[in-house]
């Protein structure tokens, strides 16, 4: 199993701009991309306990996270995945299921375990039998990705985090969510596997940027209760 590097930075609109600038001329854009990115939409899951949850909060070191993952709002492809972190390193396992696999998963059906099951959908079948794993949570956000051959480097830029508890809406073409972040604040992913080559380190430079322990999964649970409760409050009458 190889696990990556991956390193995480909140980062200005203004950084992006230059970033973007800076990255055009070593890298192209992710082959999926079509114009300035895509709509990620992830239903995350936790079990009973909200161990995910908690193991971020107290930063364990071996942790798994399941969720399920859809592209601009689309349910054509439907992904399963699995992300789990070791030593400060990550590795991401993945199988495609189908719109009823996937409603049969959030009605709380855990999947059927064959000879063929793929290892995410067993996992997550056993994790759901035995831990009451069920979705909690929707993060959606528009990522620009480039990715480059040498190191196997894969840059993201995160804009416009927001979430929602309708968890149950998760595969409808617009779902209710809020944004997480201060206005004008996105994310930057760097992930790469042994090193990360000397001109990209340089393009990535800015002088001010400092790595942070971020997880959007963590972020969007304990931020959306917060920011309902604000909501509400500008609405009371």
């Amino acid at each position: 199993m190889n696990y990556r590097n991956e390193w995480k930075y909140l980062v200005s609109g203004a950084d992006l701009v230059i970033l973007a600038a800076r990255l055009r001329v070593l890298l192209p854009n992710d082959s999926h991309q079509k114009g300035n990115g895509y709509a990620i939409r992830s239903l995350y899951f936790d079990d009973c306990q909200n161990s995910c949850l908690a193991e971020n909060e107290a930063g364990v070191d071996n942790r798994r996270k399941f969720r399920i993952r859809i592209y601009n709002g689309s349910t054509e492809r439907i992904q399963l995945e699995i992300k789990e972190k070791l030593h400060g390193m990550t590795h991401k396992s993945s199988c495609l299921i189908t719109r009823q696999e996937c409603e049969a998963i959030m009605a709380g059906i855990p999947p059927r375990i064959t000879k063929d099951t793929p290892a995410p959908q067993n996992l997550l079948s056993i994790a759901m039998s035995t831990r009451g794993m069920a979705p909690k949570v929707i993060v959606e956000y528009e990522r620009t990705a480039f990715v480059g051959r040498t190191g196997n480097v894969r840059i993201t830029f995160d804009r416009n985090i927001s979430a929602g508890n309708a968890v149950h809406r998760f595969l409808e073409p617009r779902v209710p969510l809020m944004p997480i972040l201060p206005t004008g604040q996105h994310v930057l992913e760097v992930k790469f596997d042994e090193l990360l080559p000397d001109p990209i380190a340089q393009v990535l430079d800015l002088g001010r940027l400092q790595q942070t322990a971020f997880s959007k999964y963590y972020l969007c649970r304990t931020a959306l209760p917060s920011r309902l409760a604000e909501r509400a409050k500008e609405h009371e009458f």
